[in-house]
């Protein structure tokens, strides 16, 4: 059974930072892009951040660029987003998702649970 399990949400003051770690299991995704994404009530699920399976390419959304940053390790299958800086807006359930390729563009076929992040104001 594959899965993607995200950790490292909670709740923290505007400006404070989070990591955010994401570790599948089931099947190796060291050749596939992975990627973070957020949804916040009423917006539809928005990409924040994606890496390529090298690393190579990255990917950053304009409301989190220059804030937060995605990583990986493949030799643990495991995909990190740090969160600095935060913001009220970065409020929302994170979600690990696993490109059906190597890059960042393309669809995401595999998804994690979610995990929540409320930053307070």
């Amino acid at each position: 059974q594959v899965q993607l399990v995200e950790s490292g949400g909670g709740l923290v003051q505007t400006g404070g930072s989070l990591r955010l770690s994401c570790v599948a299991s089931g099947r190796t995704f060291s050749t596939n892009g992975m990627a973070w994404f957020r949804q916040t009530p009423g917006k539809e699920r928005a990409r924040v951040a994606a890496i390529s399976w090298k690393g190579g390419s990255l990917y950053y959304s304009d409301s989190v660029k220059g804030r937060f940053t995605i990583s990986r390790d493949n030799a643990k299958n495991a995909v990190y987003l740090e969160m600095f800086n935060l913001k009220p807006e970065d409020t929302g359930v994170y979600y690990c998702a696993a490109n059906s390729g190597s890059s960042i563009f393309g669809s995401y076929e595999y998804w994690g649970q979610g995990t929540r992040v409320a930053v307070s104001s």
